[in-house]
């Protein structure tokens, strides 16, 4: 299975550091970050979910909920979560799924179907797909997604940025230029006609070349 933007998020069950889950259920009308780890007890994704704890507030606001995958059971997950503070000062308080028979990464399209069904004698290495970032909307639909190889640290700044450029866009009919920032001019969406675009946009806008037109960012 080969999942794509747009696609429909895969649901499961599964157990958690906050009990058992039905995934889209759990999601509800909230967007969702679902982040995985390679292995539990590894030095770059102690530093990932540590920074990310701090972070979660920015997400909360947002309406955004976090999660975690690693594919190790949640009893490891819970003993982590001690390293993770006393390392980091980040108080990790969203759900890390246990992973163990390796199905939830299957399904996510990081691990291949024969990579059999316990992480029992996996290591990091052979797990070092599982280092992928969705970005799910409330009608679970994949809105983004970012892999990153094992020894390099996640921006979760960057992944906050893209979180508010995929609502923005979903709410108005509009795409971010480069480098964009919360507050930045934005671009009309090509798929609008001049004439629609003073509609949405009365205040007019700058034509760069016909299909390049920025606009100040809509106000919710």
């Amino acid at each position: 299975m080969t999942l794509r933007i747009g696609d429909r998020a895969p649901d499961f069950e599964a157990e958690t550091t906050h009990g058992r889950i039905r995934f889209h259920e759990w999601i509800g009308d909230s967007w969702c970050l679902l982040f995985s780890h390679p292995k539990d007890f590894t030095p770059v994704c102690t530093t990932e979910l540590g920074y990310l704890a701090k972070l979660e507030p920015e997400f909360a606001r947002r309406n955004c909920k976090l999660i975690g995958l690693s594919v190790d059971p949640v009893e490891d997950h819970r003993r982590w979560l001690q390293d993770i503070e006393e390392a980091t000062g980040g108080t990790v308080s969203y759900p890390l799924i246990g992973d163990h028979d390796l199905a939830v990464a299957k399904r996510y399209d990081m691990l291949p179907a024969d990579a059999g069904d316990t992480a029992t004698g996996r290591t990091a290495v052979n797990n070092q797909t599982v280092r992928t970032v969705y970005v799910i909307g409330p009608d679970k639909l994949i809105k983004a997604m970012l892999v990153y190889p094992m020894s390099s640290g996640r921006n979760f700044d960057e992944v906050l940025r893209l979180l508010d450029s995929c609502q923005l866009t979903a709410r108005h009919k509009v795409a971010t230029p480069v480098n964009w920032q919360q507050g930045e001019e934005v671009i009309i969406a090509p798929s609008l006609s001049d004439d629609e675009a003073r509609e949405r946009f009365p205040q007019g806008w700058q034509t760069v070349k016909s299909y390049l037109r920025f606009v100040p960012q809509p106000q919710d």
